[in-house]
């Protein structure tokens, strides 16, 4: 064992739609931003206060196309990889850097289309038909209690 460890582990949502790049050989890579956020009250103010943190998340080949498939902007999802820092030019030649979150793993935890469904569900249940408030008959049961 080479002593050294490069493992990410995120829980977010997502910032916007997976940002698709298809190659000549088949190959592709999905991008997309993840949200973070830690939350914590001021001692003095006695204030809450939510930090959010952005991750570059960088998904290949199928696991690029799962993604894109099934998750929008607003989805939570665990990602787990590897931190990675790239070293590129911008239009005027100077060097930029930037951090991403190669993904070797990830989970959906919840996607908008399951949010949407779960909350209709909800609707549905909380409001009975009419007619089935009218077929139920109303039965009065007998305790034992003494008061």
């Amino acid at each position: 064992m080479s002593g050294t460890l490069n493992k990410a582990m995120l829980i977010g949502h997502l910032g916007d739609d997976i940002k698709m790049h298809y190659f000549e050989g088949g190959g592709c890579v999905g991008r997309f931003p993840l949200a973070t956020n830690e939350t914590y009250t001021n001692r003095q103010t006695n204030e809450r206060i939510t930090n959010t943190e952005w991750h570059n998340i960088v998904v290949r080949n199928k696991a690029a196309e799962i993604c894109e498939k099934y998750l929008s902007k607003g989805d939570r999802i665990y990602v787990e990889g590897r931190i990675k820092t790239r070293k590129w030019q911008d239009e005027k030649g100077q060097e930029r850097y930037s951090t991403e979150i190669q993904c070797t793993d990830f989970k959906f935890l919840t996607t908008k289309k399951e949010s949407e469904a779960n909350f209709s569900n909800q609707q549905s249940a909380q409001k009975p038909a009419s007619s089935e408030m009218v077929n139920e008959p109303i039965v009065e049961e007998e305790d034992d209690l003494p008061f």
